[in-house]
């Protein structure tokens, strides 16, 4: 009872330093606000960019200039404690020296890179996840950066879409513990703290659900759906206490989010809570007038109506705000508003208190790009690593055998951080062919070839390398690279074939019609196993591809994603044994296009498939396909086995007040130790709405030594059971539900229980 008393005291006192602190800062910012002219709170909500642009075409002028003025909230894309000082001290010389804000799109890593967003999911650990936007920030904010253009939850079910690299996947539940573990790393527990920073949740919302895949595309759903299955992550990111929250491109019920009242005030602001600040994204108001509601002056009053704050790059803001408060189409009230929140954010920062504090040169020296980052980068892409196929357990290899190391990829530093990796230096990624080297030293001989492009055609090849990230093309023909790769391999014992896409063929504006691997690489592969040796497919790539013939014909598959700056050396690690994979896929697979949308918690229909093999008239299938996809969500083979008990219960059946636990007993029943992550379903069988086959309520991974068995204990509480209606009423009905565990989301066991 004294330790509860305790805890309740201490957390009433938190509460009210909290409240303190807060009520100070309103006192302040409110203050400045009286103080400031109607140019001076329109430059607050103008943000620039001061460097490359790097996601859009339009490029910020005058700089400078609009900082001394006043007219300047904040910059993105300029870095170094040098620059940023600069800027500041230029921002300071506006007549009330309100600091300016600095941020960057520092999405997986910083100087030092960790794997794609997607890879990361991969990993299924949530401290991983965390202490990579944890040493992020570090890095970042000894740059002078303190904001950052991140996470990206957008639940993503279509792999043609290009930004699923950027995102965790299709699971709701998945993606909202990472959301909420990225937000943790960024802002940690104060963010006037010097190596914490700003965290912006994007894209607001549902752009992962662009119609066709195609970027910037239409989004049209049930807000049934919304709520149920698209708009959590975001939830979870802004519960773990987010300060800032981006407006995506896409239009909802016919109103681009910019501008949409519903979204940005209704459910964002009243339903939520929010207290931070809306940024759109880069343009994104000078784009409506394209959608369709009006001109500049139209779009942007739009928006600031909507609960839009701070307008990226466009400068409508900055611009038209004046001439439509003049005129009425805005109120002084709404431009308030968004100013109190802007200066609220740097407040909370501690820049009115030091706006200098992040343009520390001694920490730029020390604390970015060092062995500690440089190790972690190397573990966490060891565990991002998905193994699809080990035949004959080709898997892992020893350093007897004669390896040939064949593909575009294999000695390219500039795709090995993967997409989305603007701030790194890219001479310092590791290649897999350095990787290799460093693995088995100078005395063993390791034969490499190219064998082709990552396009045959040159347009193409171009299109693939966009932001000076060249593919290293060869002009050799391609039957000359073929025939060179083809004569190394066979003077090998096994081949390793590093082939899929280019770091920039995923990513924003990189949608693809065909998710499979370019036709002249694929000639290449088919050339390799027509060698008889084992083939080993070291699998580049930001999105799920189709891989049937892959799948077919190669012994091992081996998806690498985009692991980052130390990509080589992890790909070593696991090539070799040092590491036993462990990742597990957080999006389907296809076996074609043609099935795209798949994902694994999809509605059942009232002409199911009965699972049984082959086509069946009258039921929701495909004639020349399967329904299930080539990899499910949660799947990942090891070098070692996993085998599952039966479930076990405590008891069949709780009351609301109530809950249950659900065990298995899972035992390595191979040669090596490995991870393994242990994932519960849930399937309500009976609901006033229809419910999925399955949904993800819990995972957990765990070490399993060879030979040993560990027991896995799940808690199945009321929460674990509720849904949104079609009232958006959450809640559980009473009945049959299903409880389901096992290495991935279509072997599982299962076990009934009752909700009284």
């Amino acid at each position: 009872m004294k330790k509860i008393a305790f805890v309740f005291v201490f957390s009433l006192l938190l509460h009210n330093l909290s409240f303190a602190q807060n009520a100070k800062r309103d006192q302040f910012v409110a203050s400045l606000i009286k103080k400031m002219t109607i140019d001076e709170k329109l430059g607050q909500l103008n943000l620039l960019v001061g460097g490359e642009a790097t996601t859009g075409s339009v490029v910020s002028s005058n700089v400078e200039s609009k900082l001394k003025a006043g007219k300047v909230g904040g910059i993105f894309s300029l870095s170094s404690p040098e620059k940023t000082r600069k800027a500041q001290e230029l921002a300071l010389q506006s007549r009330l020296k309100i600091p300016a804000i600095f941020g960057m799109d520092v999405i997986h890593g910083y100087r030092t890179m960790f794997p794609i967003p997607l890879g990361m999911s991969a990993t299924w650990d949530m401290d991983l996840i965390e202490k990579s936007a944890r040493m992020a920030a570090q890095e970042a904010t000894a740059d002078g950066i303190f904001w950052t253009f991140s996470p990206m939850v957008d639940i993503c079910r279509d792999p043609r879409w290009g930004r699923a690299s950027e995102g965790s996947g299709e699971d709701v539940f998945l993606g909202s513990k990472i959301a909420a573990a990225m937000v943790k790393g960024y802002q940690g527990k104060n963010l006037a703290d010097k190596n914490t920073m700003l965290a912006c949740v994007k894209h607001f919302a549902l752009y992962g659900a662009a119609e066709g895949g195609r970027d910037y595309n239409t989004t049209d759903m049930s807000r049934v759906r919304m709520y149920n299955e698209y708009l959590p992550p975001y939830k979870a990111a802004l519960d773990a206490g987010a300060g800032s929250i981006m407006a995506s491109f896409n239009e909802i019920d016919g109103i681009p989010a910019t501008a949409n009242k519903w979204l940005l005030t209704d459910l964002l602001r009243k339903e939520w809570g929010f207290k931070g600040f809306v940024v759109t994204d880069y343009t994104g108001n000078n784009e409506m007038i394209d959608h369709g509601i009006g001109d500049l002056q139209t779009v942007t009053a739009k928006a600031l109506r909507a609960g839009s704050d701070m307008d990226m790059v466009g400068e409508g803001f900055l611009n038209t705000l004046k001439k439509s408060l003049v005129e009425e189409k805005v109120t002084q009230a709404e431009i308030d508003r968004a100013v109190r929140l802007i200066l609220n954010a740097k407040y909370d920062l501690g820049l009115f208190e030091d706006p200098f504090r992040y343009c520390d040169e001694n920490r730029a020296k020390t604390e970015i790009y060092n062995d500690e980052t440089r190790a972690f980068s190397r573990e966490v892409a060891t565990k991002s690593f998905v193994l699809l196929k080990n035949k004959n357990n080709v898997l892992p290899l020893n350093t007897s055998q004669k390896i040939a190391v064949v593909g575009p990829l294999i000695n390219n530093k500039e795709n090995m951080a993967g997409t989305w990796s603007v701030s790194e230096t890219r001479t310092n990624s590791i290649t897999l062919m350095e990787g290799l080297r460093n693995a088995l030293g100078e005395k063993i001989e390791i034969l490499q070839a190219r064998g082709a492009n990552i396009y045959s055609d040159p347009v193409m090849d171009a299109n693939a390398a966009m932001f000076g990230k060249t593919t290293g093309r060869d002009n050799r023909s391609d039957e000359e690279l073929l025939f060179e790769a083809v004569r190394v391999a066979k003077d090998a014992d096994v081949i390793v074939a590093a082939l899929g896409e280019s770091a920039e063929m995923s990513g924003e504006s990189s949608s693809r019609s065909q998710i499979d691997i370019p036709e002249n690489q694929r000639n290449l592969l088919k050339a390799l196993v027509k060698t008889g040796k084992p083939v080993v497919l070291v699998l580049f790539t930001g999105r799920p591809l189709v891989l049937t013939w892959e799948n077919e014909n190669v012994d091992a598959i081996l998806n690498v994603w985009f692991a980052g700056t130390e990509a080589g050396n992890a790909i070593a690690d696991a090539l070799y044994g040092k590491v036993n994979p462990s990742g597990k896929l957080s999006m389907s697979f296809p076996r074609n296009e043609g099935q795209i949308p798949v994902y694994y918690n999809h509605k059942n229909t009232g002409r199911p498939h009965s699972g049984k093999p082959g086509y069946e008239k009258f039921r929701s299938n495909y004639l020349d396909v399967t329904n299930e996809p080539l990899f499910p969500f949660g799947y990942g083979l090891s070098y070692t086995t996993f085998e599952y008990g039966d479930i076990k219960l405590d008891k069949t059946s709780m009351t609301e007040s109530q809950q249950i636990k659900v065990s298995v007993e899972v035992k390595n029943t191979g040669s090596y130790d490995g991870e393994e992550v242990v994932q519960l379903y849930i399937r309500d069988k009976v609901g006033t709405n229809t419910r999925p086959v399955k949904e993800l309520k819990d995972f957990k991974k765990v070490l399993i030594k060879k030979g040993e068995s560990t027991t896995v204990e799940f808690t199945v509480r009321l929460d674990n059971l509720k849904y949104y209606t079609n009232e958006l009423q959450y809640i559980a009905e009473k009945g049959v539900f299903e409880a389901m565990i096992g290495g991935d989301s279509d072997k599982v066991k299962k076990a009934e229980f009752v909700l009284k």
